[in-house]
């Protein structure tokens, strides 16, 4: 299925533009992709390791402004400010994680809640550096002469990031990590006495989670050209959270396709204007109510029941 649903992901990739008509669309498409990018990490710590995490848009936003501050403050070349920054958010991830991952459940939420809301209080305060709510403008990409400009370009640049993020995530699932994450999901008792190390591997997941979300929060601060710390609240955590829930946890391919219709679908409401939220809701709530599972894994156990299922 790793294969096929890689395969049919690059399918998707390489012709989804056919269907892109204008700049508009193209930029929907982008904003899928970087937050695709999220999830598939965000669900390597949610969904496999059985980590919950509130805070992740402070990773995401401290990935942005480590980058756009680099950059346009102290005049990195932007690809040394994004690689940066993202060195520097997984260091922070590791620092951090290790203490807060010693709590479970409730307390871990609040915590990593705790730490999204430091974030993004520090990026709207410190107006010297951050600019404030106000935001700060970001340099494109570039080397040299070149400058990577355009939705067209960005599009294949955040998918191509987008399937490297799937392919490395499909890898490290079925690796020893993977293996060890699945245990811990189920009993970290039981992990524990047949030698895995929960410490080790839970901070392992966080870190690649919040390095995911750094790089997609760069990426995005130097396709926009202007960022804000509206993308570190509490209210994008939430957003993240539930799109790795509505495609299906421990689901690669769930991850995507709930970045993706969560993403795409409120632009399609539109024309409902005041109803526009409460459909969106709706749509969220019946989901759940009966493919609890998620999407992806509902549609994939359906799948294999009408295959079983004798003529």
């Amino acid at each position: 299925m790793s294969r096929k649903g890689f395969a049919v992901l690059a399918l998707v990739v390489a012709l989804l533009p056919l269907a892109l008509t204008n700049n508009y669309t193209y930029e929907v498409a982008i904003v899928v992709g970087l937050n695709a990018i999220v999830c598939v990490g965000l669900n390597l710590l949610i969904g496999y390791a059985g980590q919950i995490s509130l805070g992740h848009a402070g990773f995401f936003g401290l990935g942005a402004y480590g980058s756009a501050i680099l950059a346009a403050r102290y005049g990195w070349p932007p690809f040394a400010a994004l690689a940066s920054a993202v060195a520097g958010v997984s260091f922070i991830a590791w620092v951090i994680g290790k203490p807060v991952l010693r709590l479970k459940g409730h307390y871990l939420a609040m915590a990593t809640l705790g730490l999204g809301i430091i974030v993004a209080v520090v990026l709207a305060t410190e107006d010297q550096i951050t600019g404030g709510p106000d935001g700060m403008a970001v340099p494109p990409l570039g080397v040299a002469s070149f400058v990577l400009q355009g939705e067209k370009l960005w599009y294949w640049i955040v998918g191509a990031v987008l399937l490297a993020t799937v392919w490395l995530a499909l890898n490290i699932i079925d690796s020893p990590h993977g293996r060890a994450w699945r245990a811990l999901h189920g009993s970290e008792v039981a992990a524990g006495a047949i030698g895995i190390d929960p410490a080790r591997h839970k901070l392992t997941a966080f870190v690649l989670s919040a390095a995911s979300a750094a790089l997609a929060g760069a990426l995005t601060a130097h396709y926009s050209g202007f960022i804000t710390p509206a993308k570190a609240s509490f209210l994008h955590s939430i957003e993240l959270v539930t799109m790795v829930v509505f495609g299906g946890m421990a689901s690669t391919f769930g991850a995507v396709v709930g970045a993706a219709i969560l993403t795409t679908l409120p632009q399609l409401l539109t024309a409902l204007k005041e109803y526009e939220m409460v459909t969106l809701g709706a749509v969220m709530m019946l989901t759940m109510i009966f493919m609890p599972q998620g999407l992806v894994p509902t549609l994939e156990k359906a799948l294999a029941a009408a295959r079983r299922k004798p003529e």
